[in-house]
Parts: structure tokens; sequence; C-alpha cells
């Protein structure tokens, strides 16, 4: 039997959560609501994350854009795609919501650009 002492990242209220492992059964208690139980069942037996950055734009109004990936993906494909991310660059305009990377890292979620930059008035 495996018990783990997590945070539950849910909602503001952050729960701490007592997650015990027996075999197959997963036990979850100090949560005040249904999502705290999920999130540290999914947590034990598959952690994600959304992963965010920023990628340099090239004559855009601003020098960066913000991105996240679309999807969780598996925790430990976090550096491979924070990897991907940084070797990324794009040209203005880039559009909010635009595929800046498809499928990174192979973890199924490609990264999108969280906002809108337009060409430079002076490029």
């Amino acid at each position: 039997m495996e018990t783990r002492e997590l945070t539950c990242i849910q909602c503001p209220l952050g729960c701490q959560l007592t997650v015990t492992v027996d075999g197959d059964s997963i036990t979850v208690t100090g949560n005040t609501c249904q999502r705290g139980a999920v999130y540290g069942e999914k947590e034990v037996k598959a952690p994600t994350r959304t992963v965010t950055g920023t990628v340099p734009v090239d004559g855009g109004e601003i020098a960066r854009v913000s991105v996240k990936t679309a999807s969780d993906i598996p925790k430990d494909k976090m550096f491979e795609v924070m990897a991907e991310i940084h070797a990324a660059r794009l040209a203005a305009p880039v559009e909010i919501g635009q595929i800046i990377i498809h499928d990174a890292a192979g973890s199924g979620a490609d990264v999108i650009a969280t906002k809108t930059v337009r060409k430079s008035r002076t490029a």
C-alpha cells in the first residue's frame, strides 16, 4: 500500500488530499468536491500538465507571443515539449489559436498561440 499527500490544483481552495493506492484500488480523501477526487486519482495513475511558454516573433508589434499546449500532456513529456517551444520562431502576423507546433514531442497535443500579434508598422 502506498500513500501520497497532494495539494489539489483544480480550484482556488487547494484542498490537501491523501491518496491511498492499494493494488488496483485508489482512495482519495480530503477533497471538498468531486474534481479533487478525480485529480487525486489521475495524479497517481497518469499525471498530466498544461505547458506554457513564449516564442519569438520576427516583425511583430511585440517581440514574443505566449503559447500553451491545447490540452494536457503526460508529465514526463514536459521537458521535450519545452525544448520544442524554445526552438520555435515565428514571423508576424500570428493569430490567437494558431497552431505553432503540431503534436509537440509526440504527445498528441498541439502548441497554440494564446495572443494575436500583428505585423509591426515599422517592419
